[in-house]
């Protein structure tokens, strides 16, 4: 267990920082879902803006340095072939 105060403070704005992480993560994977599911059901118009929603997330992410910038630019790309196989 922790000795210190801060070490005790640490914990707690660890615990916190957790649950976020885990919000915004589980929340990546609901978008991803709902536009594969969008493309599948060759629906382009749901497709192009869960892909655009889902991109933000992506970037968002990057940002907070939850998701590594390499992970974010493959999602992307994928997403955008994805996207101009559908529409031909």
């Amino acid at each position: 267990m922790a000795n210190t105060k801060s070490a005790l403070k640490n914990i707690r704005k660890n615990k916190t920082r957790y649950l976020q992480n885990r919000t915004l993560a589980s929340r990546l994977k609901t978008l991803e879902k709902k536009f594969l599911s969008a493309v599948e059901d060759k629906n382009q118009e749901e497709a192009k803006s869960s892909a655009s929603s889902f991109i933000s997330a992506l970037e968002k992410s990057q940002k907070r340095n939850l998701v590594h910038a390499n992970k974010v630019s493959r999602k992307k790309s994928r997403c955008s072939v994805i996207l101009s196989n559908l529409q031909s």
